[in-house]
């Protein structure tokens, strides 16, 4: 049986608990001065007509680069595709990052496209 998934519960700009604590990874961070600035959800990047990926965080880093960061609990297909259009299309560095579990050490398991 397949799992259903609630879709769009949340507004607008609202943050789910995991983008919560990876803001709060990302304002570590930029305390430390590995990033300079990050906001979330600040555009939408269109892939094609009628079709548009909106990254989770647009980071700055601290050598002045832009980077996409996907919050991911778990993928689906249609976002990976996504992402990978949005990767080969935009100049930016696209990163999805998922939570470790604390059993592994907790963190960030982060794949790059």
């Amino acid at each position: 049986m397949k799992a259903f998934y609630a879709l769009g519960r949340l507004q607008t700009g609202e943050m789910n608990k995991t983008e919560q604590a990876y803001a709060e990874h990302l304002d570590q961070r930029r305390m430390a001065g590995d990033i300079q600035w990050f906001k979330f959800e600040p555009m939408k990047l269109r892939l094609a007509d009628n079709t548009f990926y909106s990254p989770d965080f647009i980071v700055l880093t601290s050598d002045g680069y832009l980077e996409s960061h996907e919050v991911k609990g778990f993928w689906q297909d249609d976002a990976r595709v996504k992402i990978k259009v949005a990767a080969s299309i935009y100049p930016f560095r696209f990163i999805a990052v998922k939570v470790k579990a604390k059993k592994h050490g907790g963190g960030w398991e982060v794949e790059e496209f």
